[in-house]
């Protein structure tokens, strides 16, 4: 808990990071005035932790729609879609990543991105992680 007698919309709600009472709480804070790319980010996170990997595809999608060069979220996006079994799409969102990585200076982020690409190359399309 917060030591603000005000409170913060954002306080966590679930020990666990993928559970239904913090996507939830996550959800119900979409469309309103804290709405934005990390908010998304956040629900995406948890969604893809919970195993649903089309939703958080969608709202990952939401969080670069809002930050394009938000690259942390182009990885994650291209993870979710792996999961989703859409290998393509996974490739399209890692190409988009690196390419923001690379205008905000974010080598590691880009790195990261272009191992994902070379472990679906390898793959065959089918990069699960372990």
């Amino acid at each position: 808990m917060s030591d603000d007698p005000q409170g913060s919309d954002l306080e966590p709600v679930s020990v666990t990071p993928g559970g239904p009472d913090r996507i939830g709480h996550l959800r119900s804070l979409c469309g309103g005035p804290r709405d934005g790319a990390l908010l998304r980010f956040s629900l995406g996170n948890a969604l893809l932790a919970a195993g649903h990997f089309a939703d958080a595809a969608i709202e990952l999608r939401r969080a670069v729609d809002f930050d394009p060069n938000y690259s942390a979220a182009w990885k994650l996006l291209g993870r979710a879609l792996v999961e989703a079994g859409d290998a393509a799409l996974a490739r399209q969102a890692w190409s988009q990543g690196m390419a923001a990585a690379q205008r905000v200076g974010d080598v590691q982020a880009r790195k990261e991105m272009q191992v994902f690409l070379k472990r679906l190359d390898k793959s065959g399309g089918s990069a699960k992680r372990d």
